[in-house]
């Protein structure tokens, strides 16, 4: 059961209670929304279930503006999916997009009221340098200069340091799997770039399948979960039109899972969609996937975990260790990405620079008088 201080995650999954609530509750929902960086998507919920004449005049405006802000982040999105193409060429090398890219640029419903911060792309890994070199020439500069963080990314990490355009600010991710090579789980990124799909003008999208898998993947191996339950509505949603588009989507993604090894993950994503947002997910679908369920113990711990970590990051939503179980997450986080003899030095030295560096800024303000 949830929380009833959750209500942004009742209204979620059932719209309809906001016919209940009164002005104290709309402030909540309103500064809950915020926080889960859902404000935009719940106007769209409610625009959608025709409920948003429901909605008092001063949550209103606050709904509207946020999905005012959505409405011209898209251009921008397209436009810089478009500069990805022009630098890349028709006849060079395959890359598809990831995430809430995609989303977009395949007109998915999972990216209205959406924004992010970078363009994620998967390429084969033997085109990387080549892919890079192309970027740099182009005005793309790596973010960051430190030499560990060129080693740990290049040699234990699935994508190499994002790269920022010096004129647009924006940030562009290079994949070349979806997982580190270092993880326990190791997906083939060939067979996920065999399977992409094109959507239009030679530009891909992962497919449906993939789509999810990689989904739920991404959530449920990321360690920080400011945007986790937002990333779940996007499952919720993408399941939802994937399931009525595509005649044998609930037949082919539990097999898909299994193939590319990742029927957990998978297994996370459909448990906790629909144990929070009421997703309806066919019996004989959650039984397939059931088989990359933990045992009853592991089962008992995780949900005391993401019930906790997928609520918004609100003091309102906060339960008894919430705090101690998104850390603990976030520690899980990078055991699931590196062994632990890489993983122990990397924690320490996270730790020493971030204590270092607090201490630099702090030692470089002015003195209060």
């Amino acid at each position: 059961m949830l929380p009833d201080s959750c209500l942004l995650q009742r209204v979620l999954a059932e719209p309809r209670i906001v016919r209940q609530l009164g002005d104290a509750d709309w402030d909540l929902l309103i500064r809950q929304g915020r926080a889960a960086y859902l404000l935009a998507k719940l106007c769209i919920i409610l625009e959608n279930n025709g409920l948003i004449c429901e909605v008092p005049v001063t949550a209103k405006l606050h709904l509207e503006a946020a999905k005012r802000v959505t409405d011209r982040f898209r251009p921008a999105v397209l436009n810089e999916i478009r500069n990805i193409k022009r630098l890349l060429g028709p006849t060079g090398p395959q890359w598809v997009i990831l995430k809430g890219a995609a989303y977009v640029f395949a007109n998915l419903s999972a990216a209205q009221g959406r924004v992010f911060s970078d363009i994620d792309i998967l390429v084969p890994k033997t085109a990387i340098d080549e892919i890079e070199e192309s970027f740099n020439n182009d005005g793309w500069t790596g973010h960051s200069a430190d030499r560990y963080d060129q080693r740990y990314y290049r040699e234990w990490m699935h994508e190499i340091p994002p790269l920022r355009h010096f004129q647009r600010g924006t940030f562009v991710d290079i994949h070349h799997s979806i997982l580190p090579p270092t993880a326990s789980y190791k997906p083939d990124p060939e067979k996920i770039l065999a399977a992409a799909i094109e959507v239009n003008s030679g530009i891909e999208v992962l497919c449906p399948e993939d789509m999810i898998i990689h989904s739920t993947t991404h959530l449920f191996h990321e360690g920080e979960f400011e945007h986790g339950l937002r990333d779940l509505v996007d499952i919720d949603e993408l399941l939802g039109e994937f399931a009525e588009k595509e005649p044998e989507f609930w037949d082919n993604l539990v097999p898909r899972a299994v193939e590319l090894g990742l029927i957990r993950p998978l297994y996370y994503g459909l448990h906790y969609a629909r144990t929070i947002l009421g997703t309806p997910v066919p019996k004989i679908v959650m039984r397939e996937a059931e088989q990359g369920q933990p045992n009853f113990l592991m089962s008992w711990v995780m949900d005391f975990l993401f019930l906790r970590a997928l609520a918004p990051d609100h003091p309102t939503c906060d339960r008894p260790f919430t705090g101690l179980a998104r850390w603990l997450l976030y520690v899980r986080s990078h055991y699931l990405r590196m062994p632990l003899y890489l993983l122990v030095p990397h924690l320490v030295r996270k730790a020493w620079k971030s204590r270092f560096e607090k201490k630099e800024a702090e030692a470089a303000l002015p003195e209060k008088d």
